[in-house]
């Protein structure tokens, strides 16, 4: 095991405390309360009177709990299913760890992360779809429009507290920490109160790789929000030097007993090496990143294992190592909702007709 780095270490520690209402929440709750009233005195994100309104339908897909929750394979899932309903779906995104100045950045196919960030390069890669990227989502819709005016609908990663941006569909994301100990920040983990769950049109909760699996069911028509289960499934392993990819059994088979690395850079990499361990996979050294760490010649070089693993969010900073020992793990977001694409364009039909 490799030492995580400082402030991975006070990540750490925090979502510890935020679990529990001990002494750090009690110590921080007159903070809590003040942020809570600052929330009540302001329009729920994007009812606004100054929200921008797309000419196209507009899908959010963020979070209430602060890090990572799995935000971005619901955002490729989301996009994959509108496309397979004939929609042309674009995305948003705040560009998150890369600079960006007054013009936003519009692209599609195989992006460079250091312009794009890692999130949007690898939603770009995965769906094939345009992505913008803007801290200003206004500046990125206008943009993604000029660029493709044949997008009919929108999916924002993340925004889903963006004052500045009107909505359609809002889908929430957690994980197995639910709303922990159900604080606002700084006493809790929350950026929104708890019962903001209530007011959207879909929870997706994605559960461990160690969880029983949750049989597919289809969508109850008038439930609200819609509850889904979602696990994500290790494919594939991907050499990104040749770009040669192995079915996940048959790369477990070529490691044999050979000792490996593995790397992530994501809100929580334990659940990744956990994905690992549970797929027959066994790191001999585990090595957590910071959430959208950038990653050069450095970052591995204390490595002395002949292969490297790593997140396919990881994977689109590492194109230009040129490091042979690099292996890309990809995966597939599975929905407990047989029937996500059909109910979903269904509800972007009815906003069409609103916006006429």
């Amino acid at each position: 095991m490799s030492p995580a780095p400082l402030r991975l270490r006070i990540s750490r520690w925090l979502h510890c405390q935020w679990r529990i209402t001990g002494w750090f929440a009690v110590l921080l709750f007159p903070i809590s309360l003040l942020v809570r009233a600052l929330l009540a005195c302001r329009p729920r994100a994007g009812t606004g009177r100054g929200a921008c309104r797309a000419p196209v339908p507009v899908v959010v897909v963020g979070n209430l709990f602060i890090g990572g929750t799995g935000k971005t394979p619901v955002v490729m899932a989301v996009v994959e299913a509108l496309a397979s309903q004939g929609y042309r779906p674009g995305v948003i995104s705040r560009g998150y760890g890369v600079r960006i100045d007054a013009k936003a950045r519009v692209g599609q196919g195989k992006l460079d992360a250091h312009i794009f960030g890692d999130e949007p390069t690898l939603i770009a890669l995965k769906t094939g779809c345009a992505v913008a990227v803007h801290p200003r989502r206004r500046l990125a819709i206008a943009a993604l429009l000029r660029s493709r005016p044949d997008i009919d609908v929108i999916v924002s990663d993340d925004g889903l507290q963006h004052q500045d941006l009107a909505r359609d569909v809002e889908i929430i994301v957690q994980d197995d920490r639910g709303v922990g100990n159900g604080l606002l920040l700084p006493a809790g983990p929350l950026r929104e109160p708890a019962t903001r769950l209530a007011t959207v049109d879909v929870v997706v909760t994605q559960i461990g790789p160690d969880s029983p699996s949750v049989a597919p069911h289809r969508a109850p028509p008038d439930q609200r929000p819609l509850r889904v289960v979602m696990q994500l499934q290790l494919l594939s392993a991907r050499h990104l030097q040749t770009g040669e990819v192995l079915p996940l059994a048959d790369f477990v088979t070529r490691l044999g007993h050979e000792p490996f690395a593995a790397a992530a850079g994501i809100g929580v990499p334990e659940r990744f090496f956990r994905s690992l361990r549970q797929a027959g996979l066994h790191p001999a050294t585990e090595l957590a990143l910071q959430d959208h760490a950038a990653i050069d010649r450095t970052t591995f070089a204390a490595l002395t294992e002949r292969r490297i693993v790593v997140t396919a969010k990881d994977a689109v900073k590492c194109q230009q190592l040129d490091d042979a020992r690099i292996w890309a793990i990809d995966a597939h977001a599975g929905l407990s909702v047989s029937d996500f694409a059909q109910w979903l364009a269904h509800r972007i039909a009815q906003t069409r007709l609103k916006l006429r």
